[in-house]
């Protein structure tokens, strides 16, 4: 993504004014004879347990560093911070139910989003019902954006159906045409996020749940585009699949050049790169949509090297923000987290964290924790006039989905994530490795 930075300086300060004013003013003010509360609460409903729980956990960290250090720059409107987590234990009906209670029982203000489009889906529509502005860290599926909700907001790129144009620019940009893979076999989760990156890759429609109605048709699809052949495919169940053997061998058995995983979770990709490598199923490239996290390299070494997996977030990105009214950078990010948890951080705690900026500057932005206005403030942003998170800036299209934002592209070699594509926008790009180790 393309970082402009030429109006930095002056929108800083502004910014810095406008937040020590309102934080000033809101020390002293009346609302209804009353004194403001003394806390700010804020809901997050997350799958700190189940088949989410990795990143539901990182979540909760990028939450929490957020509102540590916004209560230690003095609070939003000078009010401090209370950060209200629940764990959804990755179940639907259960996220739907305590967002009901941060509302209606808990009293919260503002709520950050939950992980996953499985989650997500249904929490949108509560949200809208609600009123409240909904700020998504993950929940790329497309059918979510199509609802008509108003004041919702994605954090990430782009929806799940569109990561497919980051892999095929990719391709087409690093990789001589005359060496490109031909052929690819694509599995895949059965799960809303995996589904709609499946939909882009192979060029299918995507049709609304709830009418049947037509989405998008994705047609001929980013693979077609790219040269590439489909010659292996298949989903396996949402939950409890195990047959990860079975599975690579269908893929060893296709012959293809590139394979593709689309899993749910960190968890699924360690798997299937585990019964990759036990059948010795190699390709010149290996892309999941999935795998970002450190997890991921504990958990396969030497075999997830070369494996590419798209990302909203690098260390190594010099995407610029503002917390608390003040210049925040990637790096002080990455300082921040690694004193607080004494780990390097991956996007699933650096896209939560960019969340919360969005609601604080929000906030700010209108004075008041007014959901309305709020989303009227997040409509009204523009290129010049972003907001300003660790993943870059940001302004949404009417859907909720973010301008001109395409993914970054990574890959794992010798334990390192290593940020590999766009290779003309930020310093620190590795080369692509490829063919991939071993083919």
């Amino acid at each position: 993504m393309r970082c402009i930075f030429h109006d930095r300086y002056s929108w800083e300060e502004d910014m810095k004014t406008a937040f020590k004013f309102l934080a000033a003013a809101a020390a002293f003010s009346m609302v209804g004879g009353a004194a403001y509360a003394q806390t700010l609460k804020i809901g997050a409903s997350l799958p700190l347990t189940g088949g989410f729980s990795v990143s539901g956990q990182k979540h909760q960290e990028g939450y929490g560093l957020c509102v540590d250090l916004i209560n230690e720059r003095g609070g939003i409107l000078g009010r401090e911070v209370e950060l209200v987590v629940s764990d959804n234990r990755s179940d639907n009906a259960t996220a739907i139910s305590q967002y009901e209670r941060f509302i209606n029982v808990d009293g919260v203000e503002a709520v950050f989003g939950t992980f996953s489009s499985r989650l997500s889906f249904p929490v949108a529509s509560l949200l809208a019902r609600n009123g409240m502005v909904h700020a998504l860290p993950a929940g790329g599926a497309l059918g979510i954006y199509t609802q008509g909700h108003e004041n919702i907001y994605y954090f990430q790129p782009n929806a799940a159906e569109y990561v497919g144009a980051s892999v095929s620019a990719l391709i087409n940009d690093l990789i001589p045409e005359a060496e490109r893979p031909q052929t690819a076999a694509v599995v895949s989760a059965d799960d809303f996020f995996a589904n709609g990156v499946w939909a882009g890759l192979l060029g299918e429609q995507v049709i609304d749940a709830a009418d049947n109605s037509l989405v998008a048709d994705l047609a001929p699809g980013y693979l077609a585009e790219a040269g590439i052949e489909v010659v292996y495919s298949e989903r396996w169940p949402e939950e409890g699949f195990s047959d990860w053997l079975n599975l690579a061998n269908s893929i060893k058995r296709s012959n293809a050049e590139m394979i593709i995983g689309l899993t749910a979770s960190a968890e699924e990709a360690v798997q299937l790169t585990r019964a990759l490598a036990t059948v010795q199923a190699e390709a010149k490239l290996v892309y999941f949509s999935q795998g970002t996290q450190a997890e991921f390299s504990e958990g396969t070494g030497a075999s997830g090297d070369g494996v590419l997996v798209h990302t909203s977030w690098h260390k190594d990105a010099p995407f610029e923000s503002i917390l608390g009214g003040e210049p925040f950078s990637n790096a002080d990010f990455v300082a921040a987290y690694q004193e607080a948890y004494g780990a390097v951080p991956d996007e699933d705690a650096a896209i939560p964290f960019a969340v919360c900026q969005g609601i604080e500057q929000a906030i700010t932005g209108v004075g008041s924790t007014d959901n309305a206005a709020m989303g009227d403030w997040l409509s009204s942003r523009t290129p010049d006039e972003p907001v300003r998170t660790i993943l870059g800036r940001f302004n949404w299209d009417e859907r909720g989905l973010p301008v001109d934002k395409p993914f970054l592209m990574t890959q794992w070699n010798g334990g390192n994530l290593q940020f590999v594509y766009p290779t003309n926008e930020f310093e620190g790009v590795s080369p692509l490795v490829y063919p991939k180790n071993g083919f």
